[in-house]
């Protein structure tokens, strides 16, 4: 597949994280001529990780992601707030931020070409998406990591990338019709501030379910949760 426009969202903590002179010697020299666009910071949009993809995307991919809330895979495995969410499930399947974030893509009809970060969550996407190439470039054991180092793990993405877009794209995942969202809080005060969102009921202390059947309403729903609370 040829690659003619790239847009990079820069998507860990404050999102603005990468050096874009870097970005643009590594891009450009790797793809000349294409069009090099980043994202930087958070505006609101409930797409957040892939703000502004759209059915003319081709694929994204995503590197460096991590397992969801509640997982060993990764001592820093979260989804979207680590201090707002022990755990998080979609339709009964724990929720990390790949899976999230693959069926935003997909609730627009584009696939997922590729993901890497640790073990456990490669092993989720392989299971969600048949034919997604996934490079693992690390494991959790406890609040350990047994990691590649920097060079091998850039040689292994760049190679896996390549490989994702030149082979034929796995199908879109696609968003179930109708969505059940059960969210388990550290804080039984944030759970009680964030009960009051339209189609969400308390079902403990700590828990909220989330029920709908639009995806863009479920994200929003998710950034209003992560939030802080309000003094």
């Amino acid at each position: 597949m040829g690659v003619h426009e790239i847009l990079v969202k820069d998507a860990h903590w404050t999102a603005r994280n990468i050096d874009p002179h870097l970005l643009e010697a590594q891009a450009l020299a790797a793809k000349p001529g294409a069009v090099l666009r980043l994202i930087r910071g958070w505006s609101g949009h409930p797409f957040t990780m892939v703000q502004y993809i759209d059915p003319s995307f081709a694929a994204p991919v995503f590197v460096g992601y991590h397992s969801a809330a509640g997982s060993g895979g990764n001592p820093l495995s979260h989804t979207l707030s680590g201090k707002a969410f022990a755990r998080v499930e979609l339709n009964g399947v724990m929720g990390s931020e790949f899976l999230l974030f693959a069926q935003a893509a997909g609730s627009v009809g584009v696939p997922v070409a590729f993901v890497s970060g640790d073990a456990a969550l490669c092993a989720q996407a392989e299971t969600l998406v048949d034919g997604i190439v996934t490079v693992a470039t690390l494991r959790g054991d406890g609040a350990s990591t047994v990691s590649m180092l920097p060079g091998e793990a850039l040689r292994h993405i760049e190679a896996g990338v390549q490989r994702a877009l030149s082979a034929r794209l796995p199908p879109p995942l696609l968003p179930s019709p109708e969505l059940h969202l059960r969210l388990s809080f550290h804080s039984a005060q944030m759970a009680y501030a964030k009960s009051f969102f339209p189609g969400v009921r308390q079902l403990a202390d700590t828990e909220l379910v989330f029920e709908g059947t639009d995806y863009l309403t479920l994200l929003s729903f998710m950034c209003f949760a992560a939030g802080p609370v309000l003094p």
